[in-house]
């Protein structure tokens, strides 16, 4: 087994993790807003996404995806509209927030609460549906994982990763989530909505100007 190749793999995603991206902004919102429970099967949706996404980079279908102009044009249309759905509704929420505030000082409107099943289903599709979390992994692999790495060290790959992600997001849900760190929180919950939404909505129209440019040009 290659341990300089998985060391350098670690190194590499972790310090994308820990970037400010959907995956991070998501984990915030929810930590912040829903109960543990929920925060941590967001983290598991999101590192089960990032298995999946390093499953099809590792076997070459993600290559196959990205090779297609019009399955992978499709995938990004898909993707950008499902974060412009999430961002959305945050900015929703921003706006009711401030009306009901405005209204009656005394009304305070309180996030949704969403089931175990809601959260990880969530962070899931925000990972997988992130065609940017596509082109990473595809380079990542097709840079560091050549045809002459043995199979143990491949599979490792993919393992480590899910790890890492679970890892990663659990800790931050489960610091988030703490009673004393999430009531202080959500005293700005309409700021952390209101930059969740930001940062969804921005990436949403990114992915849509780049899936147009190959069209129009």
């Amino acid at each position: 087994m290659n341990v300089e190749l998985l060391t350098t793999l670690a190194v590499i995603h972790s310090l994308a993790l820990m970037s400010p991206g959907p995956d991070f902004a998501l984990t915030v919102k929810i930590a912040t807003q829903q109960t543990r429970q929920v925060a941590l099967t967001t983290a598991l949706g999101i590192s089960v996404g990032i298995l999946i996404l390093t499953s099809l980079s590792l076997t070459g279908v993600s290559l196959v995806i990205h090779s297609s102009l019009i399955l992978y044009t499709l995938i990004q249309l898909i993707g950008a509209s499902y974060l412009a759905w999430i961002g959305t509704h945050a900015l929703k929420a921003v706006f009711t927030h401030f009306h009901a505030t405005s209204s009656d000082h005394d009304k305070r409107p309180s996030c949704k609460p969403l089931s175990p099943f809601q959260g990880f289903r969530q962070g899931l599709l925000t990972n997988l549906l992130n065609p940017k979390a596509l082109i990473f992994f595809i380079t990542l692999f097709s840079t560091l994982i050549t045809p002459s790495i043995n199979i143990g060290t491949q599979l490792a790959s993919v393992v480590l990763l899910f790890l890492l992600s679970l890892l990663w997001f659990s800790l931050l849900s489960l610091f988030l989530s703490k009673p004393h760190i999430q009531t202080t929180l959500q005293r700005i919950t309409p700021f952390i909505n209101l930059a969740t939404g930001i940062i969804f909505i921005a990436i949403a129209l990114g992915i849509i100007y780049e899936a147009l440019i190959p069209i129009l040009a």
